[in-house]
């Protein structure tokens, strides 16, 4: 904040929703000072090293592994977003993606014994018909089309046969990677953050326990107005096979080439979907996906999987809450001690304030200060996403001095990846007004406020 008490962060200086201005504000914001010393230059160049070493050696980790590697690199981009230098990331990136996407090839035959396993009687029992052909691949499992004897169209997600005990197998090597990851982060807590990391990653593992997550939302959202969730088959739900409602509709590629108008209505449900869980429910997704959303004919859209879940005591959404609040009210000695005090910043007097408060402010501010209609892209999100990690970045230092509370890490993750879900279907709106609502409880301001307000105030508790 300037003497004038003009705001000077990067987002306040973004222009008003456009395409073009947008972009320009994000090269504008992304531009780095050239005019650095030689001592500079070679510390920059010692640590480009030592991430490009670090990087190398994940992969190669990671590539020992089988069951796990596919989850573990979802979990690299909690962690390392910004791991290398820009020059060497899309390099880095596509040997990540080829570990992350290396879904198993797995004969029907094989898929259906588990299925004949977990429900304990044959197929043909279980399902009136059952479509062989998978309808989509996930990174444990596979997903069919059926239809129960009742005349029910249902989803089919069947686990790997074998990937629960690769998976678990694996999990002996995650503290490797926290080690190597420690190299370039030593305040990190490897121990609290490998124990949160296994518990997410073995929670998916049990589709029992997803089923009653899923269950849980689709009694939250139940007959709301532009939300759905999938109503689970209970009975027929095991630890390796989780039946649903089966819904059909638009998915995210083709939403990407939907009118302007469209896709800022459909950015603003997943925004209240995903911020909405976690800051009014205390219970959320982790893992927004492009492959985890779609559009019903209705203009409901439907939401799926929900394998990383966290649920959270109101007391660490409140200091969340809380802290948001010191940013949108420009208090930096307030973020400072809230983080503090909290256990985020082992060693306070390492960092000033105004420091912590300009790094905290360029990783939320698309929310919390810019008020005025946003257009968020891919390369916003990159700016965000790169801010902290990559170590030729203002605030490299700053992330440095925080320690990561193990308890909030999901829902970092969760808003990173909403914000670069919205920044590729290419959505604009006010989302500093209506994140208001839960950070302040203000009234809404847009149309899908008041309908979702109505719902709130006469829909099911939980």
């Amino acid at each position: 904040m300037s003497d004038t008490g003009i705001p000077t962060g990067r987002y306040r200086r973004l222009a008003k929703v456009g395409q073009a201005a947008a972009t320009s504000a994000v090269k504008q914001a992304g531009t780095k000072t050239a005019n650095v010393g030689r001592s500079q230059e070679k510390a920059n160049a010692a640590l480009e090293k030592r991430h490009i070493e670090t990087a190398e050696r994940i992969v190669e980790v990671l590539g020992t592994m089988k069951g796990a590697a596919m989850k573990l690199g979802q979990v690299m981009s909690i962690l390392d977003v910004g791991l290398v230098p820009e020059e060497y990331r899309e390099e880095f990136q596509l040997k990540l993606a080829k570990l992350r996407d290396a879904a198993p090839t797995v004969a029907f035959g094989e898929m259906r014994k588990v299925i004949e396993d977990d429900l304990g009687e044959s197929l043909s029992d279980a399902f009136a018909e059952f479509d062989e052909e998978a309808i989509a691949a996930a990174s444990i499992g596979q997903v069919y089309r059926a239809r129960l004897h009742d005349d029910r169209e249902v989803a089919v997600k069947v686990q790997y046969p074998g990937v629960n005990a690769a998976v678990r197998a694996d999990m002996q090597n995650l503290g490797v990677l926290l080690r190597l990851v420690k190299g370039l982060t030593p305040q990190l807590d490897t121990k609290a953050v490998g124990a949160e990391i296994r518990d997410r990653i073995v929670d998916e593992l049990d589709y029992e326990l997803e089923a009653s997550n899923q269950r849980m939302l689709a009694r939250i959202y139940r007959n709301h107005p532009f939300i759905h969730v999938p109503k689970v088959v209970t009975s027929m739900s095991r630890e390796r096979v989780i039946v649903t409602e089966f819904v059909e509709g638009v998915g995210f590629d083709e939403l990407t080439l939907e009118p302007e108008e469209e896709r800022n209505r459909i950015g603003e449900i997943m925004f209240r979907f995903y911020f909405g869980c976690l800051y009014r429910h205390r219970r959320f997704s982790g893992d927004p996906h492009p492959g985890n959303m779609m559009r019903l004919a209705d203009g409901r859209i439907a939401f799926l999987d929900f394998g990383l879940f966290k649920t959270l005591d109101a007391e660490p959404v409140e200091l969340e809450l809380a802290c948001q609040r010191a940013v949108v009210e420009g208090d930096a000695a307030e973020l400072h001690r809230l983080l503090g005090v909290n256990g985020f910043l082992p060693e306070p007097d390492k960092i000033a304030p105004d420091i912590l408060f300009a790094y905290v402010e360029d990783t939320i501010g698309w929310y919390t200060v810019v008020d005025e209609p946003l257009l968020l892209t891919p390369e916003l999100a990159g700016e965000v996403a790169l801010e902290g990690a990559d170590p030729r970045s203002s605030h490299y230092k700053a992330m440095r001095h925080q320690d990561i509370n193990p308890e909030h890490l999901i829902g970092r993750r969760m808003e990173l990846l909403t914000l670069a879900v919205l920044g590729q279907l290419g959505a604009a709106a006010n989302w500093h007004r209506i994140a208001r609502e839960w950070i302040y409880g203000d009234a809404p301001v847009t149309d899908l406020g008041r309908q979702e307000a109505e719902f709130l105030a006469s829909g099911p508790a939980v």
